[in-house]
C-alpha cells in the first residue's frame, strides 16, 4: 500500500560520546522514511538547497524511496547542529537554521495523489493541515508534533488533531499539553480531540498506545549499543506506519504488532551515527529483533 512521508530534509552534524559527523543526511522525513522502507516502499515530500550532495538522493532511491515529491530550491538545505553528553537522554542545539524550509509550502504531486497512508512529520500545524486538504482520499493520516508548536500554535494544533486519524508526541509533550501528569488522563484528554488513537512515546521506556477502546503498552527494545538517540522517534513513527502500510492492518492486533515494529526498528536506529544504522539494516534484522522482542514478551 502507498506510504507518504512530509517533513524535514536535513545536513546534520552531530556530535556523542562516540563520536562525531559532519553535514550527514538527516532529517525528519529522512529518518521516517530509511525506517518505514525497510517494510514498504515510501514517496517523500521534502525540500533541500542547491548544496544537497546528489549521492543522499541516490541512497534514498535505492532504499525504495521515490523523490518524485523533493524540491531543489535556490539556496541553503536545513542544517542541524547538536551535541549529546552523558545519558544522551536530550539534545544540545548548537546551531540551525531553517534556510529553504523555513518558506517551504508542500504541493503533493499528482503521481502521489492515490496515497492511502500518510505521516505529517513534525512541523507548523499550519503547513500540516494545507497537506492533509490535498489529500482527501488518504484514509490513514497520522501526524507528529513538539514542544514548540504546542507553545507556540496550541489552537491550531488542536484543529490539526481533529483532521487526522492518529497523533504521535513523546510523554512530555503529552503532557505539557494537556496539563495533565497521568498518561492515561492525557492520552484520553488528546482522543477527545479528535484523532481516533494516539502513541505516546517514552524513551528508554517503551511506547503506549490508546484508542478504539484499547490500550497496549510495550518496553523498549534492550540495547546496550546506543550511539545516537537523534531520529529515534521518527524512525519509530517509520516502522509503525511502515508495518500498517504493508498490511494494510489496522485492527486491534494490527496494531499492536505495528507498535512492536516500531519499537524495534528505533532499537536499530540509534546504534549508528546519524542513519548509518538505518542505512545499512535489512528486513531481515527487522525479522531476526523483532522474533527476539516477542520470546521476551512471553508471559
Amino acid at each position: 500500500m502507498s506510504l507518504l512521508v512530509v517533513g524535514s530534509i536535513a545536513l546534520d552534524t552531530i556530535e556523542t560520546p562516540f563520536g562525531r559527523i559532519e553535514d550527514a543526511l538527516g532529517g525528519s522525513a529522512t529518518y521516517f522514511g530509511l525506517a518505514a522502507s525497510l517494510l514498504t516502499p515510501v514517496r517523500l515530500v521534502g525540500v533541500v538547497g542547491n548544496d544537497f550532495p546528489p549521492q543522499h538522493v541516490e541512497m534514498l532511491k535505492r532504499r525504495r524511496i521515490d523523490t518524485t515529491g523533493l524540491v531543489v530550491a535556490e539556496g541553503g538545505t536545513f542544517p542541524w547542529k547538536g551535541r549529546y553528553e552523558g545519558d544522551m537522554s536530550a539534545a544540545e542545539t548548537l546551531e540551525v537554521a531553517l534556510n529553504v524550509f523555513g518558506t517551504f509550502d508542500p504541493r503533493i504531486p499528482p503521481e502521489y495523489e492515490d496515497t492511502r497512508y500518510v505521516f505529517l512529520a513534525n512541523g507548523s500545524p499550519r503547513v500540516q493541515r494545507a497537506v492533509r486538504s490535498q489529500l482527501p482520499q488518504a484514509d490513514f493520516v497520522v501526524c507528529d508534533t513538539m514542544n514548540y508548536w504546542i507553545d507556540n500554535a496550541p489552537d491550531e494544533l488542536k484543529a490539526l488533531f481533529g483532521e487526522v486519524d492518529g497523533v504521535v508526541l513523546n510523554d512530555a509533550e503529552a503532557r505539557m499539553l494537556t496539563g495533565r501528569d497521568v498518561l492515561m488522563d492525557a492520552a484520553a484528554e488528546i482522543l477527545d480531540m479528535g484523532p481516533g488513537l494516539v502513541i505516546i512515546k517514552k524513551g528508554e521506556h517503551g511506547a503506549m498506545l490508546c484508542g478504539d477502546g484499547q490500550v497496549v503498552a510495550l518496553p523498549a527494545y534492550p540495547t546496550s549499543d546506543v550511539k545516537d538517540p537523534t531520529g529515534a522517534g521518527d524512525s519509530f513513527a517509520g516502522g509503525f506506519m511502515g508495518r500498517i502500510a504493508a498490511t494494510g492492518d489496522r485492527s486491534a492486533a494490527g496494531l499492536k504488532s505495528a507498535l512492536g515494529y516500531a519499537t524495534v526498528v528505533a532499537s536499530i536506529a540509534v546504534e549508528g551515527l546519524g542513519t548509518k544504522a538505518l542505512a545499512a539494516a535489512t528486513p531481515e534484522d527487522i525479522d531476526k529483533r523483532l522474533d527476539g522482542f516477542r520470546e521476551m514478551l512471553a508471559l
